[in-house]
């Protein structure tokens, strides 16, 4: 396809929504660094206030932007081939953490490559997208209601997610879960394996708890059951995030003038809490406005995946979207208390590399899905 009539295809909307919200990210980042350069705010020098999390997001948007065009105006058929590779060492990433992976905030999620590290569960979400896609693409309703051929996808689902648990990452092993259920539930499986589903689950829940969880994740847990216990200690996290949630009102303190991130009493506020910082400097205005960016590219790429006429991009685009919707939901729910707290970042707008590449990655998928939406695949990709 000529590059011409890729660019008309490619969707300048979808693209220039995903821009709004980066560029939220380094002011966002911008604030919180303001905060954290100094041990007074109002000290930090305008270049210092960019150098600790906003310039390196920056740079990150930039490399993340390459991957992204690189990923939207290639041959669709180079991801449906590539797509076991690309799951497979996504994998293998993952076992090397569990080996020799580098500790950090009471968890070993990251893989040290001597000149960054890098967190490969991320990225085992769009493999894990690329694989279902390609193994569903092909199948028919008949053998769609075989339970047989539901087996292989399980373990491409199972493996990687106690493999990320043990790590222990319950955010992202959430996250897993949630696409495989909903790629399992359009890709055509029966009602009664999912209700089989939740007994398993159900029964091994006190195995998890009492064999898998740190101490540190049975708090976050009775902590989000009972929001009152030591306010000053394990609550102290997420009844700070709500403080200054609640604080910012409607139209929120202002931009760098919000009291509990810049007085440094919100914890993690350049991460998984951004979203509370963002709230307490432009309101509960700013939050939904958030919410709506983040909706309509979730409704995008849901209308893709009805209309795109190959199966594959249908599956990718509805399994990103589903990606993409799991991450602002969980991250949100969790700073409003309405989850336990997770380590899942907020897409695009949180600190963090493996995470933002990952997602431009991802959209760059789902716009390929796009330019491509007429074009026939096979099986073999061809």
């Amino acid at each position: 396809m000529p590059l011409a009539e890729k660019l008309r295809r490619f969707s300048w909307m979808l693209f220039t929504l995903m821009v709004i919200v980066l560029a939220l990210s380094v002011i966002t980042l911008y604030s919180a660094g303001r905060a954290d350069c100094s041990g007074v705010a109002e000290a930090c020098s305008p270049f210092g206030a960019w150098r600790p999390f906003a310039l390196a997001q920056l740079g990150r948007i930039g490399v993340g932007m390459v991957v992204f065009f690189i990923a939207a105006f290639s041959d669709i058929k180079i991801w449906l081939r590539s797509s076991y590779l690309l799951y497979a060492g996504a994998l293998i990433l993952i076992i090397l953490v569990t080996l020799v992976g580098h500790t950090g905030m009471g968890a070993q999620r990251w893989l040290n490559l001597g000149f960054v590290n890098i967190q490969p569960s991320e990225f085992i979400k769009i493999g894990l997208v690329l694989v279902l896609a390609r193994y569903f693409s092909w199948m028919n309703s008949v053998e769609l209601e075989r339970f047989k051929n539901y087996l292989l996808p399980a373990a491409f689902v199972v493996i990687p997610f106690l493999l990320i648990l043990a790590q222990p990452d319950l955010g992202t092993a959430l996250s897993i879960a949630f696409i495989a259920t909903g790629f399992f539930f359009i890709a055509g499986a029966k009602r009664q394996w999912f209700i089989i589903g939740i007994i398993i689950a159900a029964v091994a829940a006190p195995v998890v708890w009492s064999a898998v969880l740190k101490d540190y994740q049975k708090q976050r847990i009775t902590t989000f059951l009972n929001p009152g216990q030591d306010l000053s200690g394990a609550g102290y996290q997420i009844n700070q995030a709500k403080i200054a949630f609640g604080s910012g009102g409607v139209l929120g303190k202002g931009y760098l003038h919000g009291t509990q991130s810049q007085l440094a009493f919100l914890p993690e506020k350049h991460t998984d809490f951004i979203f509370t910082m963002f709230g307490e400097e432009f309101g509960f205005i700013g939050g939904f406005l958030l919410l709506t960016l983040y909706s309509i590219m979730t409704g995008i790429m849901f209308w893709w995946s009805k209309t795109t006429r190959n199966r594959f991009g249908q599956l990718v685009c509805f399994g990103f979207m589903l990606n993409f919707f799991v991450y602002y939901f969980i991250n949100i729910a969790m700073v409003l208390g309405l989850m336990p707290t997770v380590g899942v970042p907020l897409p695009l707008v949180s600190f963090g590399g493996s995470s933002l590449l990952a997602l431009l990655f991802g959209f760059g998928l789902v716009q390929n899905a796009r330019i491509h939406r007429d074009v026939q695949l096979s099986a073999k990709g061809g």
